[in-house]
């Protein structure tokens, strides 16, 4: 069922919108009315007065059971986005006209106001549409799920995809980094214990694992557990059960678990760093996101949505010029994701007069020459 509904009436770039929401994964459809199930619809301003206005326009999205409404007015001096009815109206000024470009940057953050609100992965890369086609569909199900890849590529947003569009999406959401938490407290955090079960238990606490209780738990950087915690990890993924520190008996659990790393996992069981018996338990259906340089297509896509989540509450949405855009793909990013939007928040503060340039992207910080800059901005 198509989640975006386009009204017919609609502006000149709404096929290049449909386009980019389309690589997003997220589905769309145009047409006189939405069909029921749709959770935002898109109009014109054009088509808004033709209904009536803003009130005619709201029951045809209330009749649908439409969540949110983006009215896109086109021709505008300017880039610009105004709120109403508490953020479920979404009034966008849109600076283009005629044949719009994939990549121009006001209507990727079009794309990106509207494809957030359905969908959290950010994609325009074809096989990153694969990636979140495939989360979608485990999803479906309450099968473990592996997600293998570089540090800074996405590993915990798929996760949240995989949670948002399963059966458990209402439940809760729970992330643990074990490389994070030292070795004694680990087993204590992720199981529970009872009070008096150790030197300062002073009270019963029922431990991370069953925090997600009837959600998801996240594991993440799995591969550093010590070998000890495993093995009684393995027991409640294979009884969905668990013992807290200082109880006699087990305690069900109804959790789905998600197991991210770094690694090569297969050598770190041949290595004996990490048991293969529980690396087969978790690794039931495997998920890889890539490195950022592997996809260089996600690259605006992903830019555009950081300055958008980066720029405060009512100031000028900043627009990326084309120049910029062509920077930051040219950049290799060894720091992935995270390294990006480092960058995205330094331009942030750099930036004049609403526009990002290849001069406000300060990507390599360790210069002389970048730090005087920095100090001068601010």
């Amino acid at each position: 069922m198509p989640l975006i509904h386009i009204l017919d009436d609609a502006f000149d770039a709404a096929s290049a919108l449909s386009q980019l929401l389309g690589r997003r994964r997220v589905s769309t459809e145009r047409g006189a009315k939405p069909a029921a199930g749709t959770q935002v619809v898109v109009a014109s301003a054009v088509a808004e007065a033709k209904l009536g206005g803003g009130r005619g326009l709201a029951e045809l999205a209330r009749a649908a059971g439409a969540k949110s409404i983006v009215v896109v007015t086109e021709g505008a001096a300017a880039f610009g986005v105004t709120e109403e009815l508490g953020g479920r109206l979404l009034r966008v000024a849109l600076p283009v006209t005629g044949q719009v470009a994939l990549r121009d940057a006001g209507l990727m953050m079009v794309a990106d106001m509207i494809g957030g609100q359905v969908q959290a992965m950010v994609a325009a890369d074809a096989e990153t549409g694969q990636l979140i086609d495939l989360a979608t569909r485990v999803a479906r199900t309450d099968v473990t799920v592996f997600i293998n890849g570089p540090t800074g590529s996405g590993k915990e947003v798929l996760a949240r995809q995989v949670h948002a569009a399963s059966r458990r999406a209402n439940a809760p959401f729970v992330a643990i980094n074990c490389a994070a938490i030292p070795e004694n407290m680990l087993e204590a955090i992720l199981f529970g214990h009872e009070k008096g079960a150790f030197t300062g238990a002073s009270n019963a606490n029922k431990g991370i694992i069953r925090a997600a209780e009837g959600g998801t738990l996240m594991l993440d950087e799995i591969s550093e557990m010590p070998m000890g915690l495993q093995s009684k990890l393995l027991r409640v993924l294979q009884e969905r059960a668990l013992t807290p520190i200082g109880a006699q008996n087990e305690v069900p659990v109804d959790i789905r678990v998600i197991a991210t790393s770094n690694r090569d996992m297969p050598e770190e069981v041949r290595a004996r760093r990490f048991r293969e018996d529980l690396f087969y338990r978790l690794n039931v259906f495997p998920l890889t996101t890539r490195a950022l340089c592997e996809r260089p297509d996600d690259i605006p896509a992903l830019a555009v949505a950081m300055v958008r989540r980066h720029t405060p509450a009512g100031q000028t949405l900043p627009m990326l010029t084309s120049e910029a855009i062509s920077s930051l793909v040219a950049h290799d990013w060894p720091g992935n994701v995270r390294e990006l939007e480092n960058v995205i928040q330094r331009a942030l503060v750099m930036q004049e007069g609403g526009k990002i340039t290849p001069a406000d992207l300060l990507i390599n910080t360790a210069t002389p020459t970048v730090t005087r800059l920095m100090a001068r901005a601010v």
